[in-house]
């Protein structure tokens, strides 16, 4: 019996031709979709997760499992919704992370839609997560987004900007399985990405040359790269700055006058906080940190060691516009607090916090303190295993 139509966005990886496996094995009609998101091939790493090998890849599972299989480009639409808004952020001194937009705008936006179209009940990915729902008093279906199973491959961040109609028409596969079984599967049913490796790229495009991918539209301009001392005199007494929650997030705001300038760099916009490697600047006791940039004077600064106090805030705050609540029933009002866990990147631990909800923003206070919160980029907020919302990190 034929349990509805299911598009999978094979991406040529091991994890959503394992997601195709199991749903044609339940009974669903189950069609191959690949998604070219690229087309510019000087900025990829073409020995690394080139789009063309994994399309053919994609194609192979889809004819060792006989089920329909084609390429959608979606190439327009990438460009101008994570593309552009990338080249805006970075231009501003901001890190945007792709594979959070790439999941909000392509996969569940773009890509939901062209499945409708074709009669799909549902789309299917390979990602490693899961998803519930129950019914409300009125009969209305509240979706809940939850971690995988597999607490090392758990991608529920990457998903964090998801709404509760596309959580509607969204299945996941694989979610509950440990990656070592999906590879067993995929071993089992002789399926061609069985021993691949992961994807480390960006979303459906590979492994890219950032500092030559962003120079297509941000230029190289020389500047200075200053070290802030562990002693600048602003760290003084930050440790029990936690009783004031505006200032626990706000960044420290350096001036050139408050280091010394240790090297030259070729644009502050190519650099984030926490960053390590490609300063060029050696000869110190521990190496150096992005402690901050500024791209206004197109200055990097700079703090020896990971445990330098400049990398560290307590709290961050997410504009009232740009916070975001996949369970919208839960969405705090002025004045209101929330206990919760959460993290600011991908594979980080949850961290224990505090959500306060203003007039203007949410500010997301922690137990302990974070280090490289970096604007752009997503806070994610959980209650146990449930993604309850997210936002942009101002």
């Amino acid at each position: 019996m034929n349990k509805g139509r299911i598009i999978v966005g094979l991406s040529g990886g091991v994890d959503s031709s394992v997601a195709a496996y199991l749903l044609k094995k339940e009974g669903y009609e189950v069609i191959g979709l690949f998604m070219k998101n690229w087309h510019d091939e000087t900025v990829t790493l073409s020995n690394e997760c080139p789009w063309l090998e994994d399309s053919n890849d994609a194609m192979l599972v889809a004819e060792k499992l006989g089920i329909p299989f084609q390429t959608v480009d979606l190439s327009k639409e990438y460009k101008e919704r994570i593309v552009d808004y990338m080249f805006d952020e970075y231009s501003k001194g901001r890190t945007p992370n792709p594979d959070v937009l790439c999941n909000r705008e392509i996969k569940f936006d773009v890509f939901l839609e062209i499945a409708l179209s074709l009669g799909a009940d549902y789309v299917a990915t390979g990602h490693y997560c899961q998803k519930t729902f129950f019914a409300t008093p009125s009969g209305d279906h509240i979706h809940q987004l939850k971690s995988g199973a597999d607490n090392n491959k758990d991608q529920s961040y990457f998903l964090c900007q998801l709404t509760q109609k596309q959580l509607s028409h969204v299945l996941f596969p694989i979610g509950h399985l440990q990656k070592e079984e999906v590879r067993k599967i995929a071993l089992e049913q002789d399926l061609v990405t069985a021993d691949k490796k992961d994807s480390q790229g960006l979303c459906f495009i590979g492994k890219v040359r950032l500092p030559d991918f962003l120079q297509q539209q941000l230029k190289p301009k020389k500047g200075s790269i200053i070290e802030i001392s562990t002693d600048f005199s602003v760290y003084a007494g930050s440790e029990t700055s936690h009783k004031d929650l505006i200032n626990r997030a706000k960044k420290v705001r350096y001036q050139p006058t408050d280091g010394a300038i240790v090297g030259e760099h070729n644009g502050a916009h190519f650099y984030t906080v926490g960053q390590r490697k490609g300063l060029g600047v050696g000869g110190n006791v521990e190496p150096l940190f992005v402690i901050d940039t500024n791209v206004d004077d197109n200055t990097i600064y700079v703090g020896q060691g990971k445990e330098h106090p400049g990398l560290y805030r307590y709290a961050l705050a997410v504009a009232q516009e740009d916070i975001h609540w996949v369970r919208g029933d839960l969405a705090l009002r002025p004045g209101e607090t929330l206990s919760i866990q959460a993290r600011i990147r991908y594979r980080q631990a949850l961290q224990k916090a505090t959500l306060f909800q203003t007039e203007s923003a949410l500010y997301v206070s922690f137990d302990e303190p974070q280090s490289a919160i970096t604007s752009g980029q997503f806070v994610a907020w959980y209650h146990e295993k449930e993604l309850l919302g997210s936002g942009v990190i101002t």
